[in-house]
């Protein structure tokens, strides 16, 4: 659960004034090609040197794009930071091997290219919802985000997914997603957790079921290995509403998230 640090830390971010700011203005975004599909980057004019979010979309593996950003682009320009949202090849047409793949990719554009739109390489956060959550996740765990300075994880059940069928949540929304058992392991983000220790990690989960007691978990191994992480109760959510709020005047999570952030790369 969140520390009395991070506690202290969330209540000073709930007084800085960003959501009105994201209310006034709607920044816009430069768009750019890494190969296999297109991101945004999001930066305040003159910037130079700011810590930058990497977001990762939600939508099943399936569905979703870039553009879905709701207030998070405005709200973290107005706090200080760049903002990075991807597309990324999804199902049918991409496995989610494959989906990996190209955020590891996307990643590799952003370090290389970021610095020209005033961010700094050596301070990215890599965040996701849902799946993409599960593919910030993964590639976070398994290496393939060198150098990323902390990842935020928000709401997802995929960590393990041997131990996901084994406790019954192995639903049908995943076991269609997730068909082959001889690719649970490659594809769980837990299979890379234990023998090093892992940037800071944030982990938020939802009221929708099962997604505390697998957050928990995945939260626990980290910490067996030394890593710092920040687990946020956001049972008052639902799935969407987690991720929709961020941004939002006195949203706990956002509070919570910006604290986070500012106190690993800010």
């Amino acid at each position: 659960m969140i520390d009395r640090r991070t506690l202290l830390l969330a209540s000073m971010a709930a007084f800085v004034p960003a959501t009105t700011l994201a209310r006034q203005s709607s920044p816009s975004p430069k768009t750019f090609d890494y190969g296999t599909a297109k991101l945004d980057i999001y930066a305040p004019d003159g910037a130079s040197g700011l810590p930058v979010v990497f977001f990762v979309h939600g939508g099943a593996w399936e569905y979703g794009k870039r553009s879905q950003v709701g207030a998070k682009p405005a709200f973290l320009l107005a706090n200080g930071f760049c903002f990075v949202s991807i597309d990324y090849r999804m199902l049918p047409e991409a496995a989610v091997a494959t989906q990996a793949s190209d955020v590891e990719k996307a990643y590799a554009y952003v370090s290389a290219n970021i610095a020209k739109h005033g961010g700094d390489p050596k301070r990215i956060v890599g965040m996701g919802h849902s799946a993409g959550c599960h593919l910030i996740a993964l590639t976070g765990m398994r290496g393939g985000l060198p150098g990323v300075a902390g990842l935020l994880l928000d709401d997802t059940r995929a960590y393990d997914l041997a131990a996901l069928e084994k406790n019954g949540g192995m639903v049908r929304a995943y076991a269609r997603v997730f068909s082959d058992p001889s690719q649970w392991a490659a594809l769980s983000p837990a299979s890379y957790v234990d023998g090093r220790k892992h940037p800071p990690t944030f982990i938020a989960y939802s009221g929708a079921s099962g997604r505390g007691e697998e957050s928990k978990a995945f939260a626990e191994r980290l910490r067996a290995t030394g890593t710092e992480v920040t687990l946020f109760d956001g049972s008052a959510y639902t799935h969407m509403s987690i991720n929709r709020d961020f941004g939002s005047d006195g949203d706990a999570l956002t509070a919570a998230a910006l604290a986070f952030l500012k106190s690993t790369v800010g």
